[in-house]
C-alpha cells in the first residue's frame, strides 16, 4: 500500500509539471502611443484611491477623469 502510495503522488508530480512547461508566451509588444485627450489621468485617480484608502472608503469611478489639454501637451512636448 505504501509503495503504490508513493508511486500515486510520484506520477502525480510528475504529470503537474509537465504541465506547468506548456505555457506559451507571446514576444508581441505594443508600439507605445501618443498621449490623447481620451486618455486617463492616471495619476489623478491614483492619487484620490490612495486617499480614500488611507480613509477606509472604496472609490467607484462612474466617469473616469480624462487628461487635460495642458497635460497632453506637456507629454507630447509642444506648446500650449
Amino acid at each position: 500500500m505504501n509503495a503504490s502510495l508513493r508511486m500515486a503522488v510520484l506520477l502525480s508530480l510528475v504529470g503537474l509539471s509537465a504541465c506547468a512547461g506548456m505555457e506559451s508566451r507571446s514576444t508581441y509588444v505594443p508600439e507605445p502611443r501618443a498621449p490623447s485627450l481620451n486618455d486617463a489621468d492616471d495619476e489623478y485617480v491614483a492619487y484620490v484611491e490612495r486617499i480614500a484608502r488611507r480613509r477606509g472608503l472604496e472609490v467607484v469611478w462612474v466617469n473616469v477623469p480624462h487628461k487635460t489639454a495642458d497635460q497632453v501637451a506637456q507629454a507630447t512636448g509642444e506648446p500650449k
